[in-house]
């Protein structure tokens, strides 16, 4: 992501780091307590999209419409096996099993992530229904056989992207859903203009430790080349631009808290908001994709 009035500067790509490199790098933004992330966030401490129905939504009621969103693409329902894979705070794990019934297994390479996680599925009366495994997903033994899989924001984190996506093809059984939602280089020309800008390079490395991003057509062939076939593309650029300026919000209000919690990035954070909400549109867009695991798809999902 990058501001558009910088000066135009490529630089030569860094090695691709290993995935213990990019795990420790990623963590330092992920295992700050949550009680930070609350300050800027939703209630289910949501870090991705939400999605805007009504003119006069809420945060709160974005990121419910998203969970929603993301449980109709999928057809889960009550004892659906759901992987989500960088279930983050447990937004998506904890509402799926929750709300639909499903059986939820999460993957986070945060421990506190995954203690924040188990201690909410055991206040809400889910514990039964969430299993949470802390490690890098390329890494941690799985059992197959879901019914669907989640990658919400998580896949830029990911430096071996094929053989992650290969792994989640073979943890599905046949007719099994993919929902993965990421931001993007608007075409493959952008990611080569900007993708090793400073404004990029302060989300991407700043702010994250490692990130990745890639245009559409990249994350396309990833999952085409696994032998999934894609159902769909939602663009949701609009959406996330609205969510990023009602965080913006909350932080600014939330400043002095937000230093008290985790001193000296009150500031680095609403940069790195800020320069995302520039970027949105001009350099960089927020896609969905929904794939299946057979040879002719599925009718009617889009």
């Amino acid at each position: 992501m990058s501001d558009a009035n910088e000066v135009s500067i490529v630089r030569e790509p860094i090695a691709v780091p290993t995935v213990e490199q990019a795990l420790r790098a990623t963590n330092q933004h992920y295992e700050f307590p949550p009680t930070f992330f609350a300050r800027f966030l939703d209630r289910r401490l949501k870090y991705s999209s939400g999605l805007y129905l009504t003119p006069g939504a809420t945060l709160d009621d974005a990121q419910t419409e998203k969970l929603h969103f993301i449980a109709k693409l999928l057809d889960v329902r009550s004892g659906s096996r759901l992987l989500d894979i960088g279930c983050g705070w447990g937004s998506l794990s904890l509402f799926m099993a929750e709300e639909y019934g499903c059986r939820v297994t999460g993957v986070t390479p945060s421990r506190a992530q995954a203690d924040h996680i188990r201690k909410c599925a055991s206040t809400i009366g889910v514990e039964g229904r969430i299993d949470v495994i802390v490690g890098p997903f390329s890494e941690v033994p799985i059992e197959v056989g879901f019914d669907a899989v989640t990658m919400v924001g998580s896949i830029n984190h990911m430096p071996n992207q094929d053989d992650v996506l290969a792994k989640v093809h073979g943890l599905m059984h046949d007719e099994a859903r993919l929902y993965l939602s990421e931001s993007c280089f608007r075409s493959a020309s952008k990611y080569k203009e900007f993708a090793r800008r400073p404004g990029t390079l302060q989300v991407t490395e700043g702010i994250f430790g490692f990130a990745e991003m890639h245009p559409l057509s990249t994350l396309v062939r990833v999952v085409e080349d696994t032998g999934l076939s894609l159902t769909g593309v939602t663009d949701l650029t609009w959406h996330f631009k609205r969510t990023v300026n009602d965080w913006i919000e909350r932080a600014v209000r939330e400043r002095q808290a937000i230093e008290d919690i985790v001193p000296g990035m009150s500031e680095p954070l609403l940069e790195y908001l800020r320069t995302t909400n520039l970027a949105w549109g001009y350099t960089t867009k927020q896609y969905a994709l929904t794939a299946v695991r057979s040879r002719l798809g599925v009718a009617g999902l889009t």
